[in-house]
């Protein structure tokens, strides 16, 4: 299997908010394993099929952003690749999903 990643991933776990966008008002929620500028791997217990569509919400804490509050940052993209649900310490019951992003934009707490 040829690696298909591309840019550097940063080992990053912070929450993260599906919403799948074939079933309306079906949320999810989960921790990221990595995030890179291209894509995200995502811990979750949601059930997402390769090459779904999927929005998806990050928020970065004040300490990776160095600012005072959250920042929001609000994605779409597709599912690559499904890994099936590992029932170890460190994940519990939950799957791991590749995204990778076709669009995002920061959304402000007005």
């Amino acid at each position: 299997m040829s690696e298909a990643r591309t840019g550097k991933r940063f080992p990053l776990q912070l929450p993260i908010k599906i919403h799948r966008e074939d079933t309306a008002g079906d949320t999810s929620s989960g921790m990221t394993g990595n995030l890179s500028a291209a894509g995200v791997y995502i811990r979750a217990d949601a059930s997402l099929d390769v090459g779904s569509p999927v929005e998806f919400e990050i928020t970065l804490p004040p300490e990776v952003t160095g600012g005072k509050e959250d920042v929001v940052i609000q994605c779409r993209g597709r599912v690559v690749r499904t890994d099936e649900p590992n029932a170890s310490a460190e994940s519990g019951d939950s799957r791991g999903v590749a995204c990778v992003i076709d669009s995002y934009e920061f959304v402000r707490n007005t």
